[in-house]
């Protein structure tokens, strides 16, 4: 993978939820996208999973129902390398290499372990490390070995994910500057949307769509289910006859996304000279919604039932990704001294 002449991109996708309207145009597109330009790696990041999911059914259809999803969206699993986490054994010993050069002071630093620790301050808690596991302060080292082992040159993450690359950066420098003379990690580099460029998709309540705020539109949901979360969707109390701000509006929005632009035009002339009524522009994002989405849901569920070619394929992206894995660790193994 490393000598092709492409560089090198890599996705990972965190099992832990049904994929959202939110995922597909903020993550799923964009990722996709790259498959044009780089040579494009996609894994499924179960064990990252582990430090919140203590239910082993759940574990396993979230893993699933991602890999479905990316599936059904277009990733093509001949053009990309696409697996899961846990079938690269090589990244679990590589944790640990890394980890023997990497600084605890780095992982106190991490986002994630601060956001803890505020939390419980907050609270009044004696222990600002109740509730952190282990799994949760290692995450950036695991985070790291998953870009590392890859070779990957890119990688592309929200701002909010930011760290993790510099860390897998950082991490690789600190091992390179020890064993660079025998062997060296590329040094990855970020792919971060410009600025005012990300879409932030708004949820049912009306604020960002996310599973922590439990206001998500299921990606692959039966359109009855589709058509009733849609209702529920507070609007104001205009009457239908008088006019509307469309731009006020969470409903609007998503019609935006989603929509023909004819279609997207038309509503948002009726809504400023009055005599539409929020109903009527719910009925159309559903429609809008069933009509793109209806395809990859009947592929997804495809995919989803049992003895589908979803376990294969998945095999067979990991076949792919270990014949980078095992050579590079290989290297590493040598460059320390352990054969």
């Amino acid at each position: 993978m490393g000598s092709t002449a492409r560089k090198v991109s890599l996705t990972g996708i965190k099992p832990t939820g049904e994929p959202h309207l939110g995922n597909y145009i903020g993550a799923i597109l964009p990722a996709l996208e790259l498959a044009d330009s780089y040579d494009s790696v996609y894994f499924i990041a179960d064990h990252h999973a582990l430090t919140t999911i203590r239910d082993r059914d759940l574990l396993r259809h979230y893993t699933r129902s991602v890999a479905a999803t990316w599936l059904a969206a277009g990733l093509d699993p001949d053009r990309t390398t696409f697996y899961r986490q846990s079938d690269i054994p090589e990244t679990f010993e590589l944790a640990w290499v890394v980890s023997c050069v990497t600084g605890k002071g780095l992982m106190n630093r991490a986002h994630a372990y601060k956001a803890v620790r505020d939390r419980n301050r907050e609270a009044g808690k004696d222990d600002l490390d109740a509730g952190v596991n282990m799994g949760l302060f290692n995450y950036p080292v695991l985070m790291a070995v998953d870009i590392l082992l890859m070779d990957a040159d890119v990688v592309p993450v929200g701002r909010d994910q930011l760290q993790h690359v510099e860390y897998a950066a950082d991490i690789a420098g600190a091992f390179n500057a020890v064993y660079g003379e025998q062997f060296a990690f590329k040094i990855p580099t970020p792919i971060v949307p410009a600025e005012g460029t990300a879409h932030t998709m708004p949820g049912t309540d009306g604020r960002k769509m996310s599973k922590s705020y439990g206001n998500t539109i299921p990606l692959f949901a039966p359109e009855a289910t589709l058509r009733k979360t849609i209702r529920r969707i507070p609007t104001d109390s205009v009457p239908v006859e008088a006019p509307k701000d469309p731009d006020s509006s969470s409903v609007f929005t998503l019609l935006e996304h989603f929509g023909t632009a004819d279609v997207v035009a038309d509503t948002r002339a009726a809504l400023l000279a009055g005599g539409m009524g929020w109903g009527e522009v719910k009925a159309r994002l559903t429609n809008a919604l069933n009509h793109q989405f209806a395809p990859m849901r009947e592929k997804y569920e495809a995919l989803m039932a049992p003895g589908s070619e979803l376990d294969d394929l998945l095999a067979h992206g990991a076949e792919k990704a270990r014949k980078q894995s095992q050579p590079l660790l290989e290297r590493v193994r040598e460059a320390i001294g352990i054969r």
